[in-house]
């Protein structure tokens, strides 16, 4: 029995394949957020078929990458590896910072060093800025 390629696959798994995020919930959450066009068309579900051939856009950051898929991956497999699954003809388009995509993660706190362990007030406000219990009532 012979085992026939795919000819097409979860644009999720490509992306995280492809190294474009780097858990597959990342590349979902791009997905979500509209941060990707899959032939001009924005992608809807995390489930949209990628063939080879396509034209995929990807703004990361303040960043917008064009590219087209060269090849389909069974594994997420090293970085030299991944490259190959595509091209990338033009460079890399800077966007202004009203076109940019929001972070995909939340900033981290940073308290002074020496400040010591953060009070009760400390927590709640902490609290209140990563949007806690005491920040509903």
């Amino acid at each position: 029995m012979t085992d026939i390629p795919p000819t097409s696959e979860r644009i999720d798994k490509w992306l995280w394949f492809a190294r474009f995020g780097k858990t597959r919930a990342i590349a979902q959450k791009l997905i979500e957020r509209g941060q990707v066009t899959l032939n001009g068309a924005k992608v809807k579900k995390t489930s949209a078929a990628v063939r080879i051939g396509d034209h995929i856009t990807v703004v990361l950051g303040e960043v917008k990458r064009s590219i087209t898929v060269l090849g389909l991956a069974e594994r997420r497999g090293p970085a030299g590896e991944a490259r190959l699954l595509y091209d990338e003809p033009l460079p890399k388009e800077k966007l202004a910072s009203e076109h940019a995509a929001l972070p995909l993660y939340k900033p981290m706190l940073t308290r002074e060093k020496g400040a010591g362990r953060p009070t009760k007030k400390d927590r709640r406000d902490i609290s209140k800025e990563m949007g806690g219990r005491w920040d509903e009532g």
